[in-house]
């Protein structure tokens, strides 16, 4: 008897299996063993520390799923898909995909998603007894993945930013929550005689300080330990706010605002770089990812100029930067 005809699409779309057995590949380091010599399945589990016969199925698997391939001789070897969850290959994938990462701990809360439903709030804490961002700056090693990953994710819209963004006029920039010093440093080269202020918590901001110096602008940069829900260094000509406000509820988001709106000089302007929904339209699971996490949420331009209305911003423009961020820029009503 043949299966009904809407169960393979459907089954498709809500496959669990194969996306998590690519993450376990991530976090057990696969490719990365077998770039390094190891090919037979007792190889590689000894390398690992897996038991071969379940390593030996999942590695079935991902074969399926065209992450792997068999080798003539026996043992397997990476696709050109399996190589880029290398930690050595530009692009690499491992860091956003493993579980014990930052992001892999938030994929595994998605399991709670039905909870996230009926609740409206987060249910990160309730698997792992901390809220996310606690739970990140806890530990070293999350922090550091986490900062890695925003570091990543920013470099592809950099180029588009520093052409859009109207930097001309611009003698000093505050990056807002700013984690990583890549951004900064990109914006401040970019702007002849310009300088630089980053705020963050202590750990990002002492990994920002390096950061600064490695691309030699620890005279023109500096990172001061703060948090943006109370005031801020003021006087900037430009407070950006990148992948800051998706992360707050609204009410949190627009206290952030406000206090951009409060120390941003006269005629200066507050730049939100993050996904607009009705832009982005395609970051509907970037949303659901906020509500899981967060607790925060994607916005629509108008939901967007409608917090800042009420933190006394009027939005100047909006332009798109690609598929996955928007630039909205600001200036004080």
């Amino acid at each position: 008897m043949s299966s009904p005809p809407w169960s393979q699409e459907l089954l498709k779309k809500s496959d669990l299996i194969t996306p998590m057995a690519i993450r376990v590949a991530a976090t057990l380091g696969l490719s990365d063993h077998m770039a390094a010599g190891a090919a037979t399945i007792d190889t590689l589990a000894h390398e690992a520390d897996v038991d071969p016969v379940a390593l030996d199925r999942l590695l079935g698997h991902l074969v399926n799923a065209g992450i792997y391939r068999p080798l003539p001789e026996g043992g397997y070897e990476p696709t050109e898909l399996g190589a880029l969850l290398r930690d050595d290959v530009p692009g690499s994938g491992r860091d956003w995909l493993r579980l014990d990462g930052p992001t892999g701990r938030g994929e595994v809360a998605v399991f709670r998603l039905l909870d996230a439903v009926r609740s409206g709030t987060p249910v990160y804490s309730g698997l792992y007894g901390k809220e996310f961002w606690e739970d990140v700056e806890s530990d070293g090693a999350l922090a550091q993945a986490f900062a890695r990953r925003m570091a990543a994710s920013m470099r592809w819209v950099v180029p588009e930013l520093l052409a859009q963004g109207d930097w001309q006029s611009v003698r000093h920039v505050v990056d807002v929550g700013g984690g990583s010093g890549d951004l900064l440093s990109a914006v401040v080269g970019h702007i002849p005689g310009a300088t630089g202020t980053l705020l963050d918590l202590e750990a990002p901001a002492a990994a920002a300080e390096r950061d600064f110096a490695a691309a030699g602008l620890q005279e023109r940069c500096r990172a001061v330990v703060g948090s943006f829900f109370d005031p801020l260094p003021a006087g900037g000509d430009v407070y950006l706010l990148a992948n800051v406000l998706l992360n707050w509820p609204d009410e949190r988001a627009e206290d952030i605002l406000r206090r951009c709106a409060e120390a941003v000089s006269p005629g200066g302007r507050v730049m939100v770089l993050e996904g607009l929904l009705d832009l982005q339209t395609d970051q509907t699971d970037l949303d659901l990812r906020m509500l899981v996490y967060l607790g925060g949420r994607m916005r629509t331009t108008e939901q967007l100029r409608e917090l800042a209305a009420n933190a006394s911003l009027s939005l100047r423009r909006v332009v798109a930067l690609g598929p996955v961020r928007s630039l909205a820029e600001f200036e004080t009503a």
